[in-house]
């Protein structure tokens, strides 16, 4: 596994300042610890576009918005928000839905066992399965798929990783690299082939997770060196 590690250490030697980044996310403490805001983000980033340039700016006009001059401050809040108060910010109708179904079983979940919303986006991440995600109450979501099924179980704690198109590229680029056949065919495959890559390298599967989002070239340079100032705010 020699040269697993060689190739590994590679790639995040490129990503200065990410294991603070991953801990924080899996501490629940993304956008000062607002779960609002994790919810937003998800569900923003749940239909494809580019992170940096198109989902974290709205996502910070939503706050200034709702959270900062609104009433939003809690996730039954968010839920009860209807789309026209919200469309001038996101006009992307299943967006919303994702945002106010995943907010109000959050919610409910937590006013049931006596939980704030950050300890119910955790007690429910971490009993959340990878295997039977479409059976879970947020896998059921319409326009919930695996990919932000995952990214809100790593946002509530959780050290595994999203199966999206860039981190799929990364990883198989990476494994051929290093010459090893691990198994990427199906999504979930993907996400325990990187489980098994961060046991065998030292590293968080979350980590992992993030460096391929950030090594990504984007005019210039890297992504990392674009927006890691943005990474301390979000």
């Amino acid at each position: 596994m020699g040269r697993l590690s060689e190739v590994v250490e590679d790639y995040m030697s490129k990503t200065t300042g990410l294991k603070k980044f991953c801990d924080r996310c899996l501490n629940t403490k993304r956008y000062d610890g607002n779960v609002v805001l994790m919810v937003v983000d998800a569900a923003f980033d749940s239909i494809g576009l580019n992170y940096f340039n198109s989902i974290v700016p709205k996502v910070l006009e939503f706050e200034e918005k709702f959270v900062k001059e609104g009433n939003v401050q809690n996730l039954n809040e968010l839920s009860n928000l209807s789309i026209e108060q919200v469309k001038e910010i996101w006009t992307n109708k299943r967006s919303w839905n994702v945002a106010f179904s995943v907010a109000s079983y959050l919610h409910e979940l937590g006013e049931g066992r006596g939980l704030n919303d950050s300890q119910a986006l955790r007690t429910w991440a971490r009993n959340a399965d990878l295997e039977n995600w479409r059976e879970d109450s947020i896998g059921k979501v319409h326009g919930v798929g695996l990919t932000t099924y995952q990214y809100l179980r790593m946002m509530g704690g959780v050290d595994t990783a999203m199966p999206d198109k860039i981190v799929r590229r990364v990883i198989e680029e990476l494994l051929e690299k290093a010459g090893e056949e691990m198994t990427t065919e199906d999504d979930i495959e993907l996400v325990k082939t990187i489980e098994k890559i961060a046991f065998l390298t030292e590293y968080k599967t979350i980590e992992l997770c993030w460096m391929t989002w950030l090594v990504q070239s984007e005019g210039e340079g890297i992504r990392m060196e674009k927006y890691g100032d943005v990474l301390d705010r979000v």
